[in-house]
C-alpha cells in the first residue's frame, strides 16, 4: 500500500545559523554546574549567565550588539554567589530577575539602551529560600508576580511590587524540584521533581491537582544521551523544541490531539555541543521571513543566534503561521491574582511587525521589611520616612549621570552632523559653479 504522508504546515521547518558577525565572541559562559538554560531573550535584550569570580553576574547585551564583546563590558553584578537562573519580565523588556547560590532571588531595570557601567544594586532583593536558587520564572499574565524554587525543595511565589513572599510551598516535593512551569492563564503551575514525579499544583489554593500519571498518552524514545533536554513550547503552533545541553542538536515535534498526539518534525545538528539556549518570544521574530522560532546557543565563547523558518513563495503576511499571540500588557495586577482571579494573555497581532511600546518603571513599595539588617535597611512605610531614605537619591543620581551621558552622546551626534552638511554643501556650490 502507498504510505500516506501526514499534512503539516510545518514538515519543511528548516533551521539555520546566523553568519559569524551576527554572533555574540568571546563571552565567558558559566562553568556552574546546574541545568538551567543560561541565556534569556526578549525583542530588546540578550541575558546570558557568565562565569565571574567573587560572586555571580550575567550580560545583558542590546541584540544588535554582535560581534566581539570587550572583556571589560559591564554586567550584573551583585549576587555573592553564582548566578543559577536569569529570566526577563514578559510585560517588561527592561526587568530582569536572577536567581543564586546565594540564596536570593533579586530583580533589576535595565537602562533603555542597555548597561553604560556595571550593576549591582537590584531594584528588590527577594530573601525566603534556605539554599540555592535554582529556578526562576515569571506569572505569565499577572504584572510583578515571580515564582522561586530552591534546593530547600520549596516553591515560593513574590509579589515583586512590594517584596513580599505571598505563597509558600513547602511540604509538597521529597526532593529536589528539577523545573516549574505555568500554565498559559496561570492559574497552575507543572513541576518536575527528582523523585520522578510531575506534578500539576493549585498554588493559590496550595492542593495538587494531579501527581504521577499512570499511562502516557504516547512514549517518543530520543536517543542514549544523558544530557538534560531543554524543552521549549510555542503555543501558536503546538511545536515542541527539545535542545539537549552538552548535545549538538535541537529536535523538533508537532503535537495534535488526535493520536499518536506527538510529530517528530526535524533536527537540526551542528557539530558544537551547547552550553544553554535561549528562546526568543514570538513578537520578538522577523515575520516576514517566515521566522516561526529563535534561538540562541551558547557555545563555551560564543553565543550564536539559530533561526527557524517556514519556507514560502509569498512575501505576504503568513496569517496561518502567526495567530494572534501573547503581548506584552499584562492581564490583571498581583493583587488581583492573589486575591483569586485569572486573565487570559491579552493577544496582539503580528501582522505590521510588533512595535515596542514605552516600558514604565518598575517600583518596589514594601508593606513589610523582609530585611531585618538595620544597617542595611532602615525605611519604614510611611512616606516622609521613604523621601529621607537615601536609597532613592542613589538611584535618582544614578539615572541623572545616565541621561547626562546621553545627552552627551547625542550633542556630539549632532555636531558631527552638522559638520558633514557644512562639508557637503561646500561640494555642491563647488558643482554649482
Amino acid at each position: 500500500m502507498r504510505r500516506v504522508v501526514r499534512q503539516s504546515k510545518f514538515r519543511h521547518v528548516f533551521g539555520q545559523a546566523v553568519k559569524n558577525d551576527q554572533c555574540y565572541d568571546d563571552i565567558r559562559v558559566s562553568r556552574v554546574t546546574w541545568d538551567s538554560a543560561f541565556c534569556a531573550v526578549n525583542p530588546k535584550f540578550v541575558a546570558i549567565i557568565i562565569e565571574a569570580s567573587g560572586g555571580g553576574a550575567f550580560l545583558v547585551l542590546p541584540l544588535h550588539k554582535t560581534g566581539r564583546i570587550d572583556k571589560a563590558y559591564p554586567t550584573v553584578c551583585g549576587h555573592t554567589g553564582p548566578v543559577l537562573d536569569i529570566d526577563w519580565c514578559p510585560h517588561n523588556d527592561q526587568v530582569i530577575a536572577s536567581g543564586s547560590e546565594d540564596c536570593t532571588v533579586m530583580v533589576w531595570q535595565i537602562p533603555e539602551n542597555g548597561l553604560v557601567s556595571s550593576m549591582s544594586e537590584p531594584v528588590v532583593v527577594l530573601e525566603g529560600h534556605s539554599k540555592r536558587v535554582g529556578i526562576i520564572t515569571w506569572h505569565p499574565t499577572a504584572r510583578n508576580v515571580l515564582l522561586s524554587a530552591g534546593c530547600d525543595n520549596q516553591i515560593i511565589i513574590w509579589n515583586v511590587g512590594t517584596g513580599e513572599a505571598m505563597i509558600t510551598l513547602e511540604d509538597m516535593h521529597p526532593d529536589v524540584i528539577y523545573n516549574v512551569c505555568w500554565n498559559r492563564n496561570g492559574s497552575l503551575i507543572c513541576t518536575a521533581c527528582k523523585d520522578k514525579s510531575v506534578r500539576v499544583i493549585d498554588p493559590r489554593k496550595e492542593t495538587l491537582i494531579s501527581a504521577n500519571m499512570e499511562e502516557p498518552m504516547t512514549v517518543n524514545e530520543m536517543d542514549t544521551s544523558n544530557g538534560v533536554l531543554l524543552p521549549f513550547y510555542d503555543p501558536d503552533t503546538n511545536v515542541v523544541y527539545l535542545c539537549g545541553k552538552g548535545d549538538s542538536s535541537i529536535r523538533y515535534f508537532e503535537i495534535t490531539e488526535e493520536a499518536p498526539y506527538v510529530h517528530f518534525l526535524n533536527t537540526f545538528a551542528t557539530k558544537e555541543p551547547q552550553r544553554g539556549m535561549g528562546y526568543m518570544p514570538k513578537r520578538g521574530l522577523d515575520v516576514n521571513k517566515c521566522e516561526i522560532a529563535r534561538f540562541f546557543k551558547l557555545h563555551e565563547r560564543k553565543c550564536e543566534p539559530v533561526v527557524m523558518t517556514v519556507p514560502r513563495k509569498s512575501d505576504l503576511f503568513q496569517d496561518d503561521l502567526y495567530p494572534d499571540t501573547a503581548g506584552p500588557d499584562p492581564a490583571l495586577e498581583a493583587e488581583d491574582w492573589f486575591d483569586g482571579k485569572n486573565g487570559e494573555p491579552i493577544l496582539i497581532s503580528l501582522k505590521n511587525g510588533y512595535v515596542p511600546g514605552k516600558n514604565r518603571d518598575l517600583k518596589v513599595v514594601k508593606k513589610n521589611i523582609l530585611d531585618n539588617k538595620a544597617s542595611k535597611n532602615t525605611e519604614n512605610s510611611t512616606p516622609a520616612n521613604k523621601s529621607a531614605s537615601p536609597a532613592p537619591s542613589i538611584k535618582s543620581e544614578a539615572k541623572l549621570e545616565e541621561i547626562l551621558k546621553e545627552i552627551k552622546s547625542l550633542k556630539d551626534l549632532v555636531s558631527s552632523q552638522e559638520k558633514r552638511i557644512i562639508k557637503l554643501e561646500e561640494q555642491m556650490s563647488k558643482i554649482a559653479i
